[in-house]
């Protein structure tokens, strides 16, 4: 009986394609943003074996980088072996058709929206979030549909595994196939929107539950990558899924923790930032996302030792804009101190109005962690009412519920019950004003 030997085929060899109008200010560099694009690809499970710019005085209305551009990029996949060509913005259907007729049928050609919707869509652990990247990837790819469609069912998340059509439907007279298509993408669409809307009201209802038991949510934020979920486990002690990798964390995560002062609050971590997020992925993860503009508190954590950091904080700040963030109070974590040389200088950062505080810190580590408990503490008693409140003796369970939930400063027996001294945040000052007393 012969044996064969079946060669591992390896990762896919990558090349990138990077184009700058000369009249723009990006926020990085064209280099840095490539040195970016390379992460997110070696993200993806590829291999990057080379890369090409262009500066340019306004882009080409039909491939993007001008015609003599793209031949010098034909030459260099032939010589790389290349399978995949992946451009840093986002490219327009026209320029989509236009430069996978010029590269050819063998060459898989990506913008960088496409390869972060592959990135999530390889993270995702949950239904929900599931659910959004398939969202977002129909609605990517509904305007760039082309007669090469079938590929797409199989990309998008499985649809048919989970109740989708699984295939075009039947055509009618005059139909052309493409129209089938789009017509079953549309179909597609539209269930996936109808299952996110279910899971938004449920967090709502989830959302309106903890408001009512009044204890405070501090919801991390931060750059891709910036050591949010290794902060959430070092401040919790809980087993966290971390990798050092773009995108490792996608689904959001909330833990209970203790503050040094006694006080009991919700974090949750959830999807990182970066440059150039797809419009399409900020719209369906949109249920997600309320939880940051819910929260009380924003703990900011940046990669202090990144030679961009500052252009990392203006992302996440634009991004939080976009999702219209209330004026929420924040703290600035600068985490990763432990990889600084002892010499090196922080960069100045100045800090917008609704920065409360800075703190450096190692997540890894475990530096400066009790003094940034002790720092979200101050920032949320700042926020709170501070109140007199008088607890008939049999109530022993709002008493309780007290001393769990909110700062207690003290307390007094008297002939008509327990008066209090507390500090209670919003939802739970509602929830007590019929035990209110005067100063």
């Amino acid at each position: 009986m012969p044996e064969y030997l079946i060669s591992d085929p390896g990762p896919e060899r990558a090349f990138l394609v990077g184009a700058q109008e000369r009249s723009s200010r990006p926020l990085l560099s064209l280099e840095d943003s490539l040195d970016e694009l390379a992460l997110l690809a070696e993200t993806a499970g590829m291999e990057v074996v080379g890369r090409a710019t262009q500066i340019l005085s306004s882009i080409d209305p039909a491939t993007y980088i001008g015609s003599g551009k793209v031949e010098e990029i034909r030459e260099a996949l032939i010589a790389t072996g290349a399978q995949v060509v992946i451009f840093d913005d986002e490219l327009s259907p026209r320029h989509q058709r236009e430069l996978e007729k010029r590269f050819g049928e063998d060459i898989k050609l990506l913008d960088r929206s496409a390869l972060i919707l592959d990135i999530f869509a390889q993270h995702a652990r949950t239904r929900e979030g599931a659910l959004q990247v398939e969202l977002a990837q129909y609605e990517y790819r509904l305007p760039r549909l082309t007669r090469q469609w079938t590929h797409l069912a199989r990309q998008a998340g499985g649809a048919a595994g989970r109740g989708g059509t699984g295939g075009v439907g039947l055509r009618g007279p005059g139909e052309t196939q493409l129209e089938v298509d789009r017509r079953d993408i549309r179909r597609r669409i539209s269930r996936l929107r109808k299952e996110l809307e279910h899971v938004r009201e449920h967090r709502a209802r989830h959302r309106a539950q903890r408001e009512r038991s009044g204890v405070p949510l501090v919801a991390l934020v931060g750059y891709t990558n910036a050591g949010k979920s290794t902060l959430l486990r070092a401040l919790t002690d809980t087993d966290v899924y971390i990798a050092d990798q773009l995108f490792a964390t996608l689904d959001p995560t909330t833990r209970r923790i203790e503050l040094p002062g006694g006080r009991n609050v919700l974090l949750t971590d959830t999807v990182g930032f970066i440059q150039k997020l797809p419009t399409t992925l900020i719209a369906a993860f949109r249920a997600t996302l309320e939880e940051i503009t819910e929260a009380d508190l924003l703990l900011h954590v940046v990669d202090i030792t990144h030679p961009n950091v500052l252009q990392h904080i203006e992302t996440v700040e634009d991004t939080l804009a976009e999702i219209e963030m209330p004026a929420t109070p924040r703290i600035l974590a600068l985490n990763k101190i432990d990889l600084l040389p002892d010499d090196a200088e922080l960069p100045q950062i100045e800090l917008g109005p609704h920065y409360v505080a800075q703190v450096r810190i190692s997540a890894e580590q475990g530096t400066g962690l009790e003094t940034l408990g002790e720092t979200i503490d101050r920032a949320l008693a700042a926020s709170l009412y501070r109140v007199k409140l008088l607890l008939p003796y049999e109530r022993g369970d709002l008493l309780s519920y007290l001393y769990e939930n909110a700062s207690v400063e003290d307390s007094t027996s008297t002939d008509e019950g327990v008066l209090l001294k507390v500090q209670l945040p919003a939802a739970l000052y509602e929830r007590f004003k019929d035990y209110r007393v005067a100063r």
